[in-house]
């Protein structure tokens, strides 16, 4: 998280990323992402974000999917579909501090995320996905000159292919009242100092993946319900220390939950996340699939629940579409 620096605000401001080269030119396209502080990235690497700007009826922000990643990688000629939430995550980020005016360090909890795409649009080429975000400000609710909660709508545009559709409902606190909300977990050494060991991963292949280290579920006695698996040590899951199982991490976890619920390798075409409760880190927190039919085009439905103490932290429906 970044320090306590208000952000100056930049809405109606020219948004000139790329500099002068050292005759005095300017270069002919983006040639640098937005500052990492502005999405809450401490590695420069895992910021997608080049540039925003105002649209004809909201703002316009400009991404670069990378041929390959270290955890978002493309799997079957497919960019991951999750690049596409971690994109709209920081879009979000962005537009709440030069757009809105929200400082660096408070903190922004998410209530709501969902996407429906077309698979098609994820084929990958020899070249990074430019991807554009159309982003719409639905319901923004300010507390004198302060943002506390925020719907925006997005329509995202891939290598100029309609992609996706999605949303994200958040509410954004300052630190005192973080700070309150969390109580003695929002002591970051102490909720760190407290996480549980890491348990074993189930086989890869089973969630589409290749690496231990990219697994988030556990085994359990059951085939559709696993332990998390939270490795504070992931460098992209965690990118910065955080008292708390990250958004993305959830939603990881309900991807993969739903990969293993049905057969053959598949695609998440939909999703749609509710965030209910903070998952901690001192404590077990439980993941359960249930496969729900088939709509038309032959996607499967699956619900996913993660539950910790008994009580519900998230729950997604996921629209699985086979691909060979």
């Amino acid at each position: 998280m970044a320090g306590a620096t208000l952000t100056p605000n930049l809405r109606d401001q020219p948004h000139d990323l790329g500099g002068r080269l050292a005759d005095g030119t300017r270069p002919s396209g983006l040639t640098m992402t937005v500052p990492r502080e502005y999405v809450h990235r401490t590695a420069i690497s895992e910021v997608f974000l080049t540039n925003w700007r105002r649209g004809e009826e909201g703002w316009v922000v400009s991404a670069q999917w990378p041929r390959a990643h270290t955890f978002y990688g493309p799997v079957h000629g497919l960019h991951d579909p999750l690049l596409l939430i971690e994109t709209i995550r920081q879009a979000a980020i962005l537009l709440s501090h030069v757009a809105h005016r929200l400082p660096l360090d408070h903190p922004i909890i998410w209530q709501r995320v969902r996407y429906d795409l077309a698979p098609q649009a994820l084929r990958t080429t020899d070249q990074p996905a430019e991807v554009t975000l159309h982003i719409t400000d639905r319901d923004m609710v300010h507390r004198s000159t302060r943002l506390v909660s925020a719907h925006q709508e997005f329509r995202i545009v891939c290598d100029g292919a309609e992609l996706a559709s999605a949303t994200l409902v958040y509410s954004c606190h300052s630190p005192a009242v973080y700070r309150r909300l969390r109580g003695e977990y929002s002591d970051l050494a102490l909720a760190n100092s407290r996480r549980l060991p890491l348990p074993e991963a189930v086989a890869p292949q089973l969630v589409a993946r290749e690496r231990d280290r990219d697994v988030v579920l556990s085994p359990t006695d059951r085939p559709d319900r696993w332990q998390l698996r939270v490795d504070t040590a992931h460098p992209v899951l965690f990118d910065h220390p955080v008292d708390h199982a990250p958004g993305m991490l959830m939603v990881e976890a309900a991807r993969q939950a739903a990969q293993a619920a049905t057969p053959g390798f598949t695609v998440p075409a939909s999703l749609d996340c509710g965030f209910e409760r903070y998952a901690e880190l001192d404590a077990p927190s439980w993941v359960e699939a249930r496969t729900t039919g088939r709509t038309d085009g032959d996607r499967r439905q699956v619900e996913v629940t993660v539950e910790q103490h008994g009580k519900r932290v998230i729950s997604a429906r996921v629209a699985c579409v086979p691909t060979s």
